[in-house]
Order: C-alpha cells, then sequence, then structure tokens
C-alpha cells in the first residue's frame, strides 16, 4: 500500500492506494481516517484496486478553507478519480463515508459502478440538531487533559482497550480544535438524503451491523423506527445484517466484510 496527496484548490488530499485491476473507492465513518479500512485494503488488493481517501478536515488530509457541504466532498472524489485516470469505479462508503457515496453515486451515475453502504443510519430533524451542534462544536482540549481519557472511554464498549481504540482516539486528536467537518456535511444533508437516493441507478448493497445502532441511540441521536429509508429510498438494494457487527466491524469482521464485498462484485 502506497500513500500519496492530491493537490486541490482547497488543500491536499492523503489518500491510500494499493493493488491492480478494477478500482474500488473507500470512504470513511467520522470522525476516522482511512485508517478505518487497513484491515481490509490487502484483502481487496489481492484482486482489484483499492483507494481510501481522507476526508478533508480528518486524518492527514487538511481543513478545508471553509464548511464543506457533501456536494464538496463528491467533488473532491472526482478530482482524485481525474488525477488517477478511473473512468469509473466501484464505491464503499462507511457511516459518513456512505452518505458521501450515495450523493456520488446519485450526481455522477456515469462514474459509479456499484455501490456498497455501510451502517448509513437514518435520522429525524431532532437528531440532525443535535448531530450538526455536536459536530460544529467539536473536540476541546482540557487544561487537565481529561479530554484524552473521553475520547478513550467513549467506545471502550465496542472496541475495547486495545490497538483499535488507540487507533480510533489518534484520529480524533487529529480534529481537535476545529468543527468535524464530515459530519456536518453530513448532518446538513442527512434529511435530504431520501429523496436524493432516490437517483441512485447502481446495484446497492447494504451492510448493517446489529449492534451498530447501539451507542448512536445511547446518544439520542438515533432511532430503530427511521431505519427503514434506504430500502425505500434504493430501488435496486440488496441488504445483508451483519450479526455482531459494530460501527467499528470493518476493523472487527474485516474476513466477513470482504467476503460479502467480493460475492456482490461479482455478481453480473
Amino acid at each position: 500500500m502506497k500513500r500519496a496527496y492530491l493537490d486541490t484548490e482547497d488543500g491536499q488530499i492523503l489518500y491510500r492506494i494499493a493493488g491492480k485491476g478494477e478500482p474500488i473507492l473507500l470512504l470513511h465513518m467520522t470522525p476516522r481516517s482511512g485508517d478505518e479500512f487497513r484491515e481490509i485494503i490487502p484483502i481487496l488488493a489481492e484482486s482489484q484496486q483499492v483507494i481510501a481517501m481522507d476526508l478533508m478536515g480528518l486524518g492527514d488530509s487538511d481543513k478545508p478553507p471553509r464548511e464543506y457541504s457533501v456536494a464538496d466532498y463528491v467533488q473532491n472524489i472526482i478530482t482524485l478519480w481525474d488525477e488517477l485516470g478511473i473512468e469509473k469505479s466501484n464505491v464503499l462508503g462507511s457511516v459518513t463515508g456512505g452518505y458521501i457515496a450515495g450523493e456520488l453515486a446519485a450526481i455522477y451515475p456515469e462514474r459509479v459502478n456499484k455501490l456498497i453502504l455501510c451502517n448509513v443510519h437514518g435520522f429525524d430533524a431532532e437528531e440532525q440538531q443535535k448531530i450538526v451542534q455536536r459536530y460544529s462544536i467539536g473536540f476541546k482540549i482540557k487544561e487537565d487533559g481529561s479530554h484524552l481519557m473521553e475520547r478513550w472511554l467513549s467506545r471502550v464498549n465496542y472496541v475495547g482497550n486495545g490497538e483499535l481504540n488507540h487507533r480510533c482516539v489518534i484520529d480524533d486528536l487529529k480534529c481537535f480544535g476545529f468543527p468535524v467537518y464530515p459530519g456536518v456535511a453530513v448532518a446538513n444533508y442527512c434529511l435530504l438524503a431520501k429523496e436524493r437516493f432516490k437517483q441512485i441507478q447502481s446495484p446497492t448493497l447494504v451492510l448493517t451491523g446489529d449492534k451498530a445502532l447501539e451507542p448512536l441511540e445511547k446518544a439520542g441521536l438515533a432511532k430503530a423506527e427511521n431505519q427503514t429509508w434506504l430500502s425505500e429510498s434504493i430501488p435496486d438494494i440488496q441488504e445483508i445484517i451483519i450479526e455482531n457487527g459494530t460501527l467499528w466491524m470493518m476493523n472487527q469482521q474485516p474476513e466477513n466484510i470482504c467476503k460479502l464485498v467480493d460475492d456482490f462484485l461479482k455478481t453480473s
């Protein structure tokens, strides 16, 4: 796997690239980075070209010079594809990345082959406002360093006390002191997504962890009753529930995820 930077008018975007063959673009959740796909990139790269970009404002990509929209993130993708000479690609989006992937497929159907949406939950207006407020404020540094332990404990029940939690905290710290730009963008977009996703023409696989909604419900950011929207919006859809799947299932179940993705991509 190689790392490289794409130069844009708004700053540099880090991306990872590995393998050869039909391309697949991976778009990560918030507030993570392309590191979310560390475990699955080597597996997928055995048979295809895998590209994972850090969304602007997260990971090792620059902070955007203004509040970005989902459409802005879509244009970043098109710029990257044009730079790499990619005319058409499969796309996998996780949570935040799933919303961006869906809008990409809606605007540029001629450039998206197959679409995989992972843990793309639905929200109502009340939850949307909570998410906008939370990500607009972002993470704050505290003089006693307690912000470090807060981030460590925020997901420990789902990822444990090991390396994965450490990696997540590192990604958290890279966006401290700023709005969490992709989170704000998707929060401003999510209520429109039900109509926007009706324009998607690509065959679509939806992977949802059976435990992925739990932390969002606990935080008052999502409800089970709002989770049928994808099947109502996208005409050509295949849905699979991942047993013991969490928001971090890309790291926790890489072989299982890759098998499902590979099977889907091989179908005509």
